[in-house]
């Protein structure tokens, strides 16, 4: 949750950036056409960068002017507009704004206004998390503005969909669209903004691609450009990029000098926002170094300058920087305190993905002060939240394949109905000629038989391509279309009608296995989410190859994995166990010259389990699973934890042992097996925790059920 200036969200977003930086002219030749106001608005554009509520003042004195002005200064006034009103939190006003430059430029027929306008639109959308409508409207924009001769407009599109294709993880189109983008505003020498607005974005580049010395390169030219732009809100944003490519470089002496030099501008310049933001990045700095006082310091100044300005999302960064401070102090109950204010603020706003994001540290910062029931806790809300994402984007693309049939078969039918007003056609010809020339009556009859025949024999084609269609839906209904695997609906439906039978004498039982990758977001994060999907498609291949063909194997949620075996060796549940560790760990993924290792942790049980002679339901297994699975994860992860089955049932019940199953196993009410991995992170369980399974299945071995 640290405020690292290269990190897309902590800046708005990578798009709001670019409006950030930016804010270009629409034409070259306004200020000629417009009176001293467009020349006005230019002088803002620089106050909405850094102090965005006076600009937003001095804006919305001059909209009573505005009517009397040429088009192209309404136009950039309404630009600006947007701009400061996103910059100040003001998302709905700033949409507004936004939507009224698009219906204008419409209105003026005029391709920059509209590229201008589709572009503030799609910060908006970016910073209300909507980054789908977010990216689509910036290709759009970029379309249209490639028609215009503008070339700081141009510059700016480019930019922005660079910054598009690096959160995306395509870092080689990132690059090749920011050089094109570089090269546009070279050649726009009335605009030098454009230019520190390019070289600053391909720093930050660079960084993600973990290119040091390319970084460093270009920064100093950054630097260069600052001085001779003579703005000290430039070469305190060149200062802050420096401290981002410095604290990947894990130079965090000169990080510190960037960011402390970057703050001191922003001081000068009274910049409230900008002075929260550089206080937060010399919190995660001191955080990295382990000095907790020194972080805590500076993340409660952060934290008292974004309440001042208002700036919602980074107030949730402070409090998450103060958080860990005190967690890392010992002061467990206010870090806990601080980390769900933080929560709560991204629930306020909507925003999921970094809802997920901040849970998942939430449990890592728990575990690694020992506070294991709350990682556990941690894990499950963000297990959550990740199971809500996975499914919205798995009716998103099953609605996107009914949408491509309907267009198909809407398509079709046009088809159809077209070769149909063609026979009529035929036949009133037909007709005609019937009259006219009775000798060629045995010609035309046989010619329209053929006609005919021909019609009817594509009517049944169309209808085998249409049962074809008809498959490929019903096949894509049941199968995740990134693994070709089952997912989750087809796995409920079959298991609704699985019937359930006590077990516990048998030798051959059913069991279920839950799967998650370790660390899954480190490497979305490092490599970029195509190399998460590599990983994934990985993973389905080479759990096909551990598991036999009768074995269900299903995508349960983002990085997630369940497998259903309905036979396999009650004695055998842990080397199935033991073959899935090893099977991943045996692997990399090679990408983009990287070489990835993987690893999972994992929870599993038989099935059906039956603790006082009735199967549970699978629901309830699953969950049991799940939680085993999580304690994996809490004790060290690349490892499996299994539910064996229940001992002195008559003195618990299942909803205390699901309340809190490491504690039930602790009081010999459930007996657990763990399998460790070979991966020499692969820490064993402590002493008393092997002692408790022994003596579990010594003291108990005759009466627990599965």
């Amino acid at each position: 949750m640290a405020a690292r200036t290269h990190h897309p969200r902590q800046q708005t977003g990578a798009i709001a950036l670019a409006a950030a930086l930016l804010l270009t002219p629409l034409l070259a030749s306004a200020q000629a056409e417009g009176s001293g106001m467009y020349q006005r608005i230019l002088d803002i554009r620089d106050l909405s960068r850094f102090v965005p509520e006076k600009a937003l003042t001095q804006l919305q004195a001059l909209q009573a002017r505005a009517e009397q002005e040429p088009p192209a200064t309404r136009a950039e006034l309404l630009n600006q507009l947007s701009v400061a009103y996103l910059r100040s939190g003001q998302l709905d006003a700033a949409l507004n704004a936004a939507e009224q430059l698009i219906s204008y430029g419409r209105a003026q027929q005029d391709d920059a206004m509209l590229a201008k306008g589709l572009l503030a639109k799609s910060y908006v959308q970016f910073e209300k998390a909507d980054a789908r409508t977010a990216y689509q409207l910036a290709a759009e924009a970029e379309k249209i503005a490639a028609k215009t001769s503008n070339l700081a407009l141009r510059s700016q599109v480019e930019i922005t969909m660079s910054q598009v294709y690096a959160e995306q993880g395509d870092f080689p189109k990132a690059l090749s669209k920011l050089q094109q983008a570089l090269d546009t505003a070279k050649l726009a020498t009335e605009d030098p903004v454009m230019l520190f607005g390019a070289l600053n974005t391909l720093v930050q580049l660079y960084t993600q691609m973990k290119e040091y010395d390319k970084a460093d390169s270009v920064l100093q030219e950054l630097l260069a450009l600052a001085e001779q732009l003579h703005s000290p809100g430039r070469m305190a944003t060149a200062k802050t990029t420096e401290y981002g490519l410095a604290i990947d470089m894990k130079q965090y002496k000169r990080a510190i000098q960037a960011q402390q030099l970057a703050l001191d501008l922003m001081r000068k310049l009274g910049s409230e926002r900008m002075m929260g933001l550089a206080l937060g990045n010399l919190s995660d700095a001191y955080l990295k170094l382990l000095d907790y006082p020194r972080a805590a310091q500076y993340a409660a100044e952060s934290l008292r300058s974004t309440l001042k300005s208002g700036d919602r999302s980074m107030e949730s960064t402070a409090r998450g920087n103060l958080a860990q401070a005190y967690l890392g102090m010992g002061r467990i109950t206010e870090g806990k305190r601080e980390y769900e204010q933080a929560l709560a603020r991204y629930e306020q706003e909507n925003n999921k993905p970094l809802l997920q994001a901040a849970l998942r540290e939430y449990g890592e910062a728990l575990e690694r002060v020992g506070d294991m029931a709350g990682a556990v806790s941690a894990y499950h809300r963000e297990r959550t939240i990740s199971d809500q994402l996975f499914e919205r984007g798995r009716q998103q693309a099953v609605l996107e394949l009914q949408e491509k049939y309907e267009t198909e078969k809407k398509q079709r039918q046009i088809e159809l109905l077209s070769r149909d007003n063609q026979l009529k056609g035929t036949e009133l010809d037909n007709k005609r000629l019937q009259q006219r020339v009775w000798w060629l009556l045995a010609l035309v009859t046989a010619l329209g038989a053929m006609i005919v025949g021909m019609l009817y024999r594509r009517v049944r084609h169309a209808n085998a391509q249409l049962e074809v269609k008809n498959l490929e839906l019903k096949a894509q209904s049941v199968r995740d279309p990134l693994t070709g695997l089952y997912n989750r609906r087809h796995f409920q439906d079959f298991m609704r009608a699985l019937p359930l039978c006590d077990q516990r004498d048998a030798e051959v039982v059913g069991a279920l296995f839950l799967l998650d990758v370790d660390h899954f977001k480190h490497i979305n994060d490092s490599y970029g989410h195509a190399a998460g999907d590599a990983v994934l498609k990985m993973l389905a291949e080479h759990l096909r190859e551990a598991l036999r063909e009768t074995d269900m194997i299903v995508r349960w949620g983002g990085e997630e994995f369940l497998a259903y075996l309905p036979a396999v060796s009650r004695h055998g549940i842990d080397d199935v166990a033991r073959r899935i560790l090893r099977s991943i760990a045996a692997q990399t993924v090679e990408y983009q010259g990287h070489s990835i290792t993987v690893q999972v942790s994992v929870g599993y049980a038989p099935f059906p389990l039956a603790p006082d002679g009735t199967p549970l339901p699978w629901e309830r297994v699953v969950n049991l699973v799940d939680m085993a699975l999580y304690l994996a994860k809490a004790h060290g992860r690349h490892r499996a934890y299994g539910v064996r089955g229940f001992a002195n049932f008559e003195h618990t019940s299942l909803e205390a042992i699901e309340q809190d199953l490491e504690r039930a196993w602790r009081a010999g009410f459930v007996d657990l097996s763990v399998v460790l991995g070979d991966a020499p992170d692969a820490v064993p369980p402590s002493p008393n925790e092997l002692n408790n399974v022994v003596h579990i299945k010594h003291a108990h071995k005759n009466s627990h059920a599965t």
